[in-house]
C-alpha cells in the first residue's frame, strides 16, 4: 500500500466518513478558516493517482468513491508502525498495550483466546 502524507491522511478520513463524495462535501467539512478547495481536489487526484479513490462523472464535475477501506488502511499502517518502531515484535505492541493502556486481565484473556483459535497451528488441527 503506498504511504500517504498527513494531509493526504487527513482527507481520507473525511471521505471515509463520507463515502461517495465531492471534494467540495469535504471541503466543507473543514471548521473556518478552512484551507484552499483548490488544494482539496489537488488531494483527491493523488488519492486517486495512489490507488485510493475512484471517480464517476457527475454533472459538471466528478463523484469520489474510496477503494481502500479504512480498516486495511488502519491495517497495514498498524503493521508498518510495528515493523518500524518495535522491530516486528507484535509481542512488544500487546505488552505497551497491556502497561501503558492498562488492558483490563477480561481483555487480555480474549486476546489469548483470539490467538488460540486463530493461530495456523491451531487452524490445522480443526481439520483433522
Amino acid at each position: 500500500m503506498i504511504k500517504l502524507s498527513a494531509k493526504e491522511e487527513e482527507v481520507m478520513e473525511l471521505i471515509w466518513k463520507l463515502g461517495e463524495c465531492t471534494p467540495r462535501e469535504v471541503y466543507m467539512l473543514y471548521d473556518e478558516p478552512r484551507p484552499l478547495l483548490n488544494g482539496i481536489q489537488n488531494t483527491f487526484q493523488s488519492l486517486e493517482r495512489k490507488g485510493y479513490l475512484s471517480h464517476r462523472q457527475q454533472g459538471r464535475g466528478y463523484l469520489y468513491e474510496p477503494i481502500v477501506e479504512k480498516n486495511s488502511y488502519g491495517k497495514s499502517k498498524l503493521g508498518s508502525l510495528v515493523d518500524r518502531f518495535l522491530d516486528g515484535s507484535v509481542k512488544d505492541l500487546v505488552t505497551f498495550f497491556a502497561r501503558e493502556q492498562k488492558l483490563s486481565a477480561e481483555e487480555l484473556r480474549e486476546i489469548i483466546n483470539e490467538i488460540e483459535q486463530n493461530h495456523p497451528s491451531n487452524q490445522s488441527r480443526k481439520n483433522i
